[in-house]
């Protein structure tokens, strides 16, 4: 199992000219879905190699993955997107999936796309802790407190 991520495109997010216009919102959609699935690609590799993983998990997952990116590839073809505009450039940060073949888990790129940021603090973990309030007319209507621990280890 290789993270085979879709090409990188030039363009921030694509274009009613190369878009379906009455796709509407399932570019972005699709994106989200194809990062989340890159994640769990990754995080699937790492466990395989840690050996974390029986024979039948590793099949269960590897067949999960592969029918996630068949759905995802239907839906780029009933939409009619292209799967490479699924990657956006975010210019200085960089691209958010990373060019086929230039990321493996585990390993540090030199110019690291969002889904191997995403990797790696998923593979360490991190806590982010905040307060929001939320309110008009100088009144505090919502106040929340949020404390999220991001990790792909067992809490």
């Amino acid at each position: 199992m290789v993270c085979n991520p879709v090409e990188k495109s030039p363009n921030l997010l694509p274009t009613t000219s190369k878009a379906n216009s009455k796709a509407g919102l399932a570019p972005l959609l699709l994106t989200v879905v194809e990062l989340i699935r890159q994640l769990m690609e990754a995080q699937v590799i790492r466990r395989m190699e840690q050996d974390c993983l029986s024979e039948s998990e590793l099949e269960q997952a590897s067949e999960s993955l592969q029918k996630l990116e068949e759905q995802v590839l239907n839906l780029c073809h009933i939409f009619e997107i292209e799967p490479t505009d699924l990657n956006i450039n975010l210019g200085d940060v960089g691209t958010l999936l990373p060019s086929p073949g230039s990321y493996y888990p585990g390993e540090i790129g030199n110019k690291p796309s969002v889904l191997e940021l995403l990797d790696r603090l998923l593979n360490t973990g991190i806590v982010v802790d905040g307060e929001i309030d939320l309110g008009l007319a100088q009144l505090n209507l919502i106040h929340a407190k949020l404390r999220l621990v991001l990790t792909s280890r067992p809490l």
